[in-house]
């Protein structure tokens, strides 16, 4: 696989199926390096075993949700300048219609019970900023006046000044004509008859204020809508959710969760008798315990929050719940691997979906569960599960496998005290020696999985045996391998991802441990950094969008108010310890550092602090910035960017680490 084959990633979202299990509609989403951004459709197959058909032609259509009757699709889609709306179209297809006009977008929405009405998010400028105002431009706007600890995010930028609230609209019908301003009736002669204008369904707002809300879903019987209450703290960062139930014809709101229930909301769902199922974990008695926080299924009961599923050894970080009779359908993350349970009210887990492969959306009606997954051959595919048997409905596969793809070798190795470290071994075909790269993942409560990961399938395509581990830290192997680097950072994961190293170079005869580099991203780009402080016998390192200066990251990063004290510890002493800047004079390695210029994760400076001790310290550095992008640039970046990174990359390992 080729940088330039990312185009051949088609990912595969969420999927919602007819209320009797007759189709599904998903979408689909790849990168594009003609148009420099992600495209992509829906789809509409008929179950069991219909040919999927492309049911829309928007240059990115996302989130397709259907109504209760069945009939009427509603999905994101741009405007005519680009902003996510919501546009509603028959679910066999046709021309969509616009149902809603968000200054600044649309971030998420859902169907009232009774397919009356659409409730969304949006979020509501402050008046005079973000071309609010016609013709100011955003360095003229007033200053911001920040009194909070927290006023940015990854991604967004500025937050305090447009908070998200929540709105309600009459579902437009999808047989009506669109509704436009109507044009002058009588105009002087030889004028030019005015366009006319589309006019979206009006909406009502529903919260004020300054907070901001996240997430929603109507209550059962479509009287109130439930949503996540985010507000901008003051003195300290507090992680605990505050649930509320607002009233969908503007009366009032109702706390459903107060905050002092100590849980931190990460999905929310209401089952057809009322039941509300959220994801959550709980944050400690100062509100910010994340660090493998053991996500579960709770139910919201009257007697308070009640968790179904053990927080030691079962993750549902990652994804939403399908309610499915008296049961709901969650993602598990286990050992690389996301699989589907089913969860009774009880407690009771019934593997759905298994094996190799990676759920990533589901949902079930009429017997039937449609599933969004990837695997080792493919970034994104649909399958359908019934009576226990699962089915893949497409393909798209076949053409990044058409490119050429490398299947990673599964191992297991046993570290220096004795503790199993899993991960991959991926390599090129022939008879070698082959340098080796050792890849570190993000997080660091992350995993690498095994899905198609173009990151490494390009490496091995330009010659490289790529090692990759999920050391102590990572997601997916139970809460306390998670928890075991806090504020022990750069140590068992430094030397699980070394022993793993070791023992996957040993393994094959034919990898060359010798002529060997080191990479990571994230939390990757700080355990890169700490590799080659501490171990010399690398020939080069690229250390990308690295976690490296905790002490500025304080108050810099938008997770600066609560994720170095719980990962590294508030003392002095702590910080030092664990500090790559701290060590950056120990480091003789060659280093590339790759940072994106927007990047509030991990802010720029920390790339600009680390390489400028490099250089004031003799060590042989450069250092790449990509304009415009933020910190999750290998996933959802600019396509000519994500192919440039990946030139730059190649580029410098064929100096460092040349092939051959």
């Amino acid at each position: 696989m080729r940088a330039h084959d990312i185009e051949k990633l088609v990912s595969v979202g969420r999927p919602t199926i007819a209320p009797d299990g007759s189709f599904a509609v998903f979408a689909t989403s790849r990168p594009d390096l003609a148009a420099n951004r992600a495209v992509g459709q829906l789809w509409r197959v008929d179950l069991p075993d219909g040919t999927p058909r492309r049911l829309t032609r928007g240059t990115a259509d996302t989130s397709p949700r259907l109504a209760s009757d069945g009939g009427t699709l509603a999905f994101l889609r741009g405007d005519a300048k680009g902003r996510p709306q919501v546009w509603v179209v028959p679910a066999t297809g046709g021309e969509p219609t616009q149902a809603t006009d968000a200054p600044l977008g649309v971030e998420g929405f859902a169907w009232s019970p009774d397919a009356a009405s659409i409730g969304y998010l949006a979020r509501v400028p402050e008046s005079g900023r973000y071309g609010s105002v016609e013709g100011l431009d955003a360095a003229a706007e007033a200053p911001r006046h920040i009194t909070g600890i927290r006023w940015h995010a990854n991604g967004l930028g500025y937050v305090g000044d447009r908070p998200a609230h929540l709105f309600v609209i009459a579902a437009p019908s999808t047989e009506a004509e669109p509704f436009y301003e109507p044009a002058p009736a009588v105009r002087p002669d030889g004028e030019t008859p005015p366009k006319k204008t589309l006019i979206a369904a009006e909406a009502r707002q529903l919260t004020e204020g300054e907070a901001s809300h996240g997430g929603l879903v109507f209550t059962a019987d479509g009287t109130e809508i439930l949503t996540v209450v985010d507000e901008l703290e003051s003195d300290r960062r507090d992680l605990r959710s505050r649930l509320v139930a607002v009233a969908a014809d503007g009366s009032g709101e109702r706390d459903v969760l107060a905050r002092d229930a100590a849980l931190a909301l990460s999905g929310l769902e209401v089952a057809d008798d009322g039941t509300i199922a959220v994801l959550a974990h709980e944050v400690g008695p100062d509100g910010v315990d994340f660090v493998a926080p053991g996500v579960g299924l709770w139910l919201l009961e009257a007697d308070g929050p009640r968790r179904l599923t053990d927080a030691e050894s079962i993750q549902f970080g990652e994804g939403h719940i399908t309610p499915v009779g008296d049961d709901f359908l969650v993602q598990d993350l286990t050992r690389g691997r996301s699989r589907l349970l089913r969860v009774s009210r009880s407690g009771e887990l019934t593997e759905v979906l298994g094996g190799d492969v990676e759920v990533s959306g589901h949902d079930a009606a009429g017997g039937r569960i449609v599933a969004s997954i990837a695997k080792a051959e493919s970034f994104g595919e649909l399958v359908v599960i019934e009576d226990g048997a699962s089915r893949e409905l497409t393909a798209f596969g076949s053409a990044a496998a058409a490119s050429g793809i490398a299947l990673p070798r599964e191992l297991t190795v046993d570290g220096r005290d004795g503790y199993p470290v899993h991960g991959w071994l991926a390599t090129p075909e022939g008879e070698g020696p082959f340098p080796v790269i050792l890849q570190i993942h993000g997080g660091p409560y992350a995993s690498y999985g095994i899905h198609l990961f173009d990151e490494t399938q390009v490496l091995v395509d330009a010659g490289y045996a790529v090692v990759y581990s999920n050391p102590r830290g990572s997601a997916g192997y139970g809460r306390a391998h998670g928890r075991s680097i806090r504020q022990a950072m750069g140590t068992v994961d430094f030397a699980d991802v070394i022993d793993f190293f070791e023992g996957a170079i040993a393994s094959d005869a034919r990898l060359d441990g010798d002529r060997v580099g080191v990479m990571g991203g994230s939390y990757g780009g700080y355990l890169t950094a700490w590799v080659i402080a501490h171990d010399h016998r690398f020939a080069g390192a690229i250390v990308e969008r690295g976690f490296l200066d905790p002490v500025s990251f304080q108050g810099t990063s938008d997770i600066g108010t609560f994720f170095g004290d719980e990962y590294v510890g508030i003392s002095p002493d702590d910080i030092a310890r664990q500090s790559p800047l701290a060590v950056a004079g120990q480091v003789t390695t060659p280093t590339l550092v790759i940072h994106s210029e927007l990047d509030f994760r991990c802010p720029l400076e920390q790339a600009t602090r680390y390489y400028a001790a490099l250089k004031r310290n003799g060590t042989e550095a450069e250092m790449l910035v990509f304009p415009g992008e933020n910190h999750e640039l290998t996933r959802s970046g600019q396509p000519r960017h994500r192919v440039q990174r990946f030139e730059a990359a190649l580029d410098w390992w064929s100096r460092k680490l040349p092939v051959g």
